[in-house]
């Protein structure tokens, strides 16, 4: 198997998918920048409001694996390029929205666009990579993805509060459309590997043994978001932060995201991927419980609020490249599903975290969450022998 930069004009392969993914990243996570402004001019509640963040995350998890089977026997390059257009078109109609209806209906074709590019992108990074180097490859797409977390929501906001929400979508949409273009010129025509049906969906759902290795993933974000959810109230109401010290907080924990990012890919090259996630799901439960004894000392605030992303974000390149081992032919089904997941345990730990919040207060956030990460840590050590037994198979 070819590395990317042996192949004609594949040296730019994985900067371009980690260009897409960044525009996919931003599209996504904007939302939660412009969401007062956007229920504002609409004139509709929070909690009708809220449906525009559940709409695209639904979407996401249900069209993400079928529409992935459907396009397995279309060349990479065209599904990864179709896939921004539609997010594009999906980024135009929600800035011309008049409606919260219409807008929900944007918010799902743009999962369906980004249902295909991610998890496609990292199926051709990992194919084009060596066993040696897969945990590269996929930390290197995702890391537009860890960028557009960094940046997508502080610059969506300010998009919108000073041009208003329809603009932050726009200039999405405007993004997207020569990224494709880029897509289209730069990766090599033909680019295809094992094609994978609606067939290989059902073989993956139905067995047991690959649903429990992927759905580690929605384990251990549920576990994050009992607390991220929560992230600004907790250092509101515990540390007193406003706005200027939230900024300073947001961007630590980006510079965290973006080298938890980095080393992920490295540590799972080097010492394989299930001892990378036991390391990282372990992480979780000695550093969660900080968020149940705030306040401290600012600068330990900081350096932790560094440290709680560095091994969250090193999670997704690990498990990914542990999906691409366990099956490699059935690679884009499994991305698929994977990404599904993600949102899958994001509404979970929402939702759980809001019922600790209800039940126990904030303080018990942090404790809570390190619970749900000693989860999932027993989940992963518990799929060890499934993985392996699945790759036998």
């Amino acid at each position: 198997m070819l590395a990317a930069e042996e192949r004609p004009g594949g040296g730019m392969v994985i900067p371009i998918l980690s260009a897409a993914n960044f525009i996919i990243g931003i599209g996504a996570f904007l939302v939660i920048g412009i969401l007062s402004p956007m229920i504002a001019d609409l004139g509709v509640s929070a909690a009708r409001g809220g449906w525009i963040m559940t709409s695209y995350a639904l979407g996401y998890a249900v069209l993400s694996p079928v529409l992935v089977s459907l396009t397995g026997g279309v060349g990479r390059r065209r599904v990864i390029a179709g896939g921004l257009v539609a997010f594009a078109l999906a980024s135009a109609l929600s800035a011309l929205a008049p409606n919260d209806i219409v807008l929900n209906g944007a918010r799902v074709l743009a999962a369906a666009g980004a249902g295909v590019v991610t998890p496609v992108a990292a199926a051709v990074a990992a194919g084009l990579s060596g066993p040696e180097r897969q945990g590269r490859a996929l930390a290197a797409v995702f890391f537009g993805l860890t960028m557009a977390q960094v940046v997508g929501v502080p610059v969506g906001s300010f998009l919108a509060y000073l041009l208003g929400w329809r603009a932050a979508f726009g200039v999405v949409a405007a993004l997207a459309l020569p990224v494709a273009v880029a897509v289209w010129v730069m990766i090599p025509a033909g680019l295809s590997f094992r094609p994978v049906t609606l067939r290989d969906l059902r073989q993956v759902l139905v067995d047991a043994r690959q649903m429990a290795v992927i759905l580690f993933t929605a384990s251990f974000l549920g576990a994050i978001y009992v607390v991220y959810t929560f992230f600004s109230p907790i250092l509101t109401e515990t540390m007193g932060f406003g706005r200027n010290e939230m900024t300073l907080a947001l961007v630590i924990y980006g510079l965290g995201a973006v080298a938890g990012n980095l080393m992920s890919g490295r540590l799972s090259d080097a010492i394989g991927p299930f001892r990378t996630l036991l390391i990282v799901s372990g992480s979780q439960v000695i550093l969660m419980p900080v968020f149940s004894v705030l306040p401290l000392p600012l600068w330990q605030v900081y350096l932790f609020l560094f440290l709680w992303p560095a091994f969250g974000w090193s999670f997704m390149a690990a498990q990914q490249a542990r999906l691409m081992r366990m099956a490699p032919e059935r690679a884009p089904v499994l991305m698929a599903l994977n990404a599904a997941s993600i949102y899958v345990g994001a509404a979970l730990g929402s939702a759980l975290g809001g019922l600790v919040l209800a039940g126990w207060g904030m303080a018990a956030l942090g404790l809570g969450g390190a619970v749900t990460a000693g989860w999932a840590t027993l989940h992963l050590m518990a799929t060890r022998g499934m993985e392996d037994s699945a790759r036998a198979g």
